[in-house]
């Protein structure tokens, strides 16, 4: 596979044939992000992607699963999504799933019509950025949707059968408004019904709009510990029937179950993870390209 960039897909797709139909995101504007941003976005050609499924069909794969990269490959015009999905069911008709990330901007502009010819091609699971449950975080950090567009857009494609899976990120509204952030995120999920949450704590990074909004004190970012709180506020709340994975990478933490019945389990681990994280002011600070991470005090972390 020809791959330009660092691949970037949810774990649940680790398994998956990944099948790249683009490079970079289409919109790649977050001001946290930086998975896309030294990368210049283009579509690749239909040629170019049919001699891959053809190279994958030639040495004996029949993947079950694919997932199209990279970032936001569902805002693809439809026409050209169209044509991608028949030529992976003409190669491999006993796909069971085609799956992808999505923005809630990018479901509000297909038609229905649309979304349900994708879902009869295969489409069953759309990957959404909802990183926060407050409207003005959303706006600061120019996720472009809001949580009324976000119920809007959720409610159409669950309709006609496709599933959604959420992302999140705990320190994403700052530093003393973490429990905020995990009670308007649980009455979010509780509401939508995502079946698998993943949940990054937030990196910082030098590259990226926001570190602007550090410096100039406009963002104060959250320490891992309040992150960790703020994750366990949210699983407590937390009523619907979740798949729920929870990634604090550079203290090499992780907290995963199946809500609700690995509720007690979950918190219990997070409670005893908290009880031994006495600082308050580390950071995950990522060196480089994510996830070379660095554990960074708050004197330095900006100089």
């Amino acid at each position: 596979m020809e791959y330009e960039g660092q691949i970037c897909r949810a774990p649940m797709e680790r398994s998956s044939f990944m099948l790249p139909i683009m490079v970079g995101c289409s919109y790649n504007r977050c001001r946290f992000c930086n998975l896309f941003r030294h990368l210049k976005y283009r579509e690749l050609p239909l040629t170019q992607i049919e001699e891959e499924l053809a190279r994958v069909k030639n040495v004996g794969g029949n993947p079950k699963k694919i997932f199209l990269g990279d970032g936001n490959a569902f805002a693809q015009k439809s026409e050209r999504l169209i044509q991608i999905l028949e030529m992976i069911r003409q190669y491999f008709p006993e796909c069971e799933e085609i799956n992808m990330d999505a923005t809630v901007t990018s479901i509000l502009k297909k038609s229905d019509n649309e979304l349900e010819a994708f879902q009869k091609l295969g489409v069953r699971h759309l990957y959404l950025g909802i990183e926060s449950g407050l409207d003005d975080v959303l706006m600061f950090m120019e996720k472009d949707h809001n949580q009324e567009q976000a119920y809007e857009a959720i409610s159409r494609i669950q309709q006609i059968g496709m599933v959604y899976d959420a992302h999140i990120m705990t320190g994403v509204a700052g530093k003393g408004r973490g429990l905020e952030n995990a009670r308007a995120l649980a009455e979010f999920l509780n509401r939508t019904g995502p079946a698998h949450v993943v949940n990054f704590s937030m990196f910082l990074h030098k590259e990226v709009p926001l570190y602007q909004n550090i410096l100039d004190g406009s963002f104060a970012p959250a320490s891992e510990k309040e992150n960790l709180e703020e994750e366990r506020c949210l699983l407590e709340l937390l009523t619907a029937e979740i798949l729920y994975d929870g990634f604090h990478d550079f203290i090499r933490f992780r907290v995963r179950g199946k809500l609700p019945q690995d509720k007690e389990k979950m918190l219990a681990r997070l409670d005893e993870k908290i009880s031994h994280t006495t600082e308050t002011n580390i950071y995950s600070y990522v060196q480089g390209e994510c996830p070379s991470l660095e554990k960074c005090d708050g004197g330095d972390v900006w100089r």
